[in-house]
Formats: C-alpha cells, sequence, structure tokens
C-alpha cells in the first residue's frame, strides 16, 4: 500500500498538544525500565502514530499523557499536554486536565460503558461534574457531538446493547470530545471493528481532527492504516523509539531493520497466497538488562557494536525530521530492505 497521509495542517501557536521528552519508567520487578528515554510530540491539529509489537510501549506511553499508571512506577523525565507536566500535576489538577485538554478513546467501546446506563446519561455526567454544567447545555453539546459523529439524537435514549459495535465507537468518540480536548489519544480503536466500519471510523477521526483542531496520538499495531491517516510515525520497540519521522518518507524508506521487517510482514494483495514474512525470535524479557541494541538478537544487520552500545537517532540525509537510532541505518537505506519477504 503506497501511503497517502494528509496534508499536515497549519498548527496553531503555543506549545505542542503532547510533548514528551527523556520519559523512562520502571515497575517493581523487571530489570530495565519498561519505557527507556521516550522523546515524542504531537502538535496541535497534528495526527501521529504510535506503531509496533504488542508489548512495545504504545499503550503505556499513551497513558502516561493521562497519568494513567500501574502501581509502584517510577518515573523520570517530563509529559507535558499543553505545557503542563502530567507527572507532575496532583490528584485535582490531574482531574481538571482529563476533563478539559486531554481525552482517550480505547480499544473496546463495550468494556468502557456501564450495559445499565443510558447513553445519554454516559455522554453528560462527565462533563456536567467536571464543569457543573446545566443538564441542558450538557445535552445540547452531546447532541451536537453525536451529529458530527454522524448519529442522532435518539441515540442518547439507547443502552449500549441497543446499538452496533461500529456506533458505540463513535459514541466513545463523541464523548471523548465532550471536554473540548487539544489532545486525544486513541488506542487502537478500530481493532475490534470490520473493515467497512474501521474505514468510516478513520474518515470521522480525520474530519473531526480538521473541524476541532485536536492533536491526535493514534496508537495501532496497523502499519497500513497509520501510513494512511498519520502526518508523522513512530515506531516503538521494547520500551524505546526505533524510528521517527514523517509518514510518507519512513515507510518509502524505512532506516531501522525493525521497521523494515513488519513492513515486510504486512500482507499483500499482490501475492496472494505466497508465504508471510515474519521476524525470528521474541522480544526481549523485561527481567533480563540489556547492554546495546533492544532489538540486536533479532537483526539481520547486527553486529558486535550493537550488542555492545545502544544506538542513538541518527537523522537521514534526505530529511533531518526522519531518525533512526541504528548503528546500520546508512547500510539498510543504501541496500534496502535486508528482510526476505
Amino acid at each position: 500500500m503506497t501511503p497517502s497521509p494528509s496534508t499536515p495542517p497549519a498548527h496553531t501557536p503555543g506549545p505542542p498538544a503532547l510533548d514528551v521528552r527523556g520519559l523512562r519508567i520502571t515497575l517493581p520487578g523487571t530489570a530495565r525500565p519498561v519505557l527507556d528515554g521516550i522523546d515524542l510530540t504531537v502538535g496541535a491539529g497534528e495526527t501521529v502514530a504510535l506503531v509496533g509489537e504488542s508489548g512495545s510501549g504504545k499503550t503505556l506511553t499513551s497513558r502516561s499523557a493521562l497519568g494513567l499508571l500501574p502501581p509502584g512506577a517510577v518515573t523520570e523525565g517530563t509529559v507535558l499536554v499543553s505545557g503542563h507536566d502530567v507527572l507532575a500535576l496532583d490528584a485535582d489538577r490531574l482531574r481538571a486536565l482529563r476533563a478539559d485538554t486531554v481525552a482517550m478513546i480505547f480499544q473496546d467501546p463495550r468494556a468502557a460503558l456501564n450495559p445499565l446506563r443510558r447513553i445519554g446519561d454516559f455522554l453528560t455526567e462527565g462533563v456536567r461534574s467536571a464543569r457543573a454544567t446545566s443538564k441542558a447545555d450538557a445535552l445540547a453539546r452531546a447532541v451536537e457531538l453525536l451529529d458530527a459523529v454522524g448519529l442522532d439524537e435518539t441515540a442518547l435514549g439507547k443502552y449500549p446493547g441497543q446499538v452496533s459495535g461500529g456506533m458505540l465507537q463513535r459514541v466513545m468518540i463523541a464523548a471523548a470530545l465532550m471536554g473540548d480536548p487539544a489532545l486525544l489519544l486513541a488506542d487502537e480503536p478500530t481493532t475490534a471493528l470490520d473493515v467497512t466500519t474501521q474505514a468510516e471510523v478513520i474518515a470521522l477521526l480525520a474530519r473531526l481532527r480538521k473541524r476541532f483542531g485536536t492533536g491526535l496520538l493514534f496508537v495501532t499495531h496497523d502499519l497500513d492504516l497509520a501510513a494512511a491517516i498519520s502526518d508523522r510515525v513512530y515506531v516503538m520497540y521494547a520500551g524505546r523509539i526505533a524510528e521517527a519521522g514523517p509518514a510518507e518518507a519512513l515507510f518509502a524508506g524505512p532506516r531501522h531493520p525493525y521497521t523494515a521487517a513488519l513492513l515486510a510482514s504486512t500482507p499483500r494483495l499482490t501475492t496472494p497466497g505466497g508465504p508471510l514474512s515474519a521476524i525470528p525470535g521474541q522480544p526481549p524479557d523485561l527481567r533480563t538488562s540489556l547492554t546495546g541494541c533492544a532489538f540486536a538478537a533479532r537483526c539481520p544487520l547486527a553486529t558486535e557494536v550493537c550488542e555492545q552500545s545502544v544506538p542513538e537517532p541518527r537523522p537521514a540525509e534526505e530529511t533531518a525530521a526522519h531518525l533512526a537510532a541504528c548503528h546500520h541505518s546508512d547500510r539498510l537505506a543504501a541496500e534496502g530492505s535486508v528482510v526476505d519477504a
């Protein structure tokens, strides 16, 4: 699939919607950080995709913007949401930030809604509590947002079990926008949907981003989806950023062997019935320490330096915005894919 990212909007002045610097999170019982020096930004009105295998740290990175961290987590670095450091906020200010500035669309909408409460109650109770909004104003806002996501106000009186999964995901998007957030976090919001509904939800998110100017961090394991929706992409592996850059440049010429391997393992209609490529081995266990590149044990380009030294992000010759944390990124650029498809 040829990447077709949307044209980046003109960003408004002010701080980024999300600015993560040097984020390191360590959990009890681990030999190394779960997140190890994450740097990531999402501009106002920009869509940024965060991709990688399960367990790479995508969800934890996104949840850090809400201050939703596991018990016992020890943090370093900063997580700025519209200029506010989430990791330094007390409970009251964090609650206010979640109500007004940042919101999340979770993967399974049915798990987020109370099956015994009507959709109208779900949409309005949060904003009424956080902002002391009147019931009439909250309902008017809910109707406005339901219309924006393609639903009519009759959905307010329905229970979650009376609507489809696609409609529920639209309700979740409307709920996330109730507080006019500057930053929207979407954690694989289309995984449980069929292909047609998935396309509708993706198109909806793109329209809403343009309409409300919201920064969107889109967490996914689907590379084709990331290419279609995002302005920029971050590729995560074992709690580190392996590669980052403009979507078109990154997918057209990956500079990290892990990104190249992910692209090679994506099924293609051009080779129906052919064998699927797979990345050998498994991601490193969190109970083991690492002295070099986390991907070295699975990488076809790995040499002794990869096992001894953690690679620093290096810019591509074509654009300084395209970074890869790989000792052999230049070799990969020269030789093309090193993964057997």
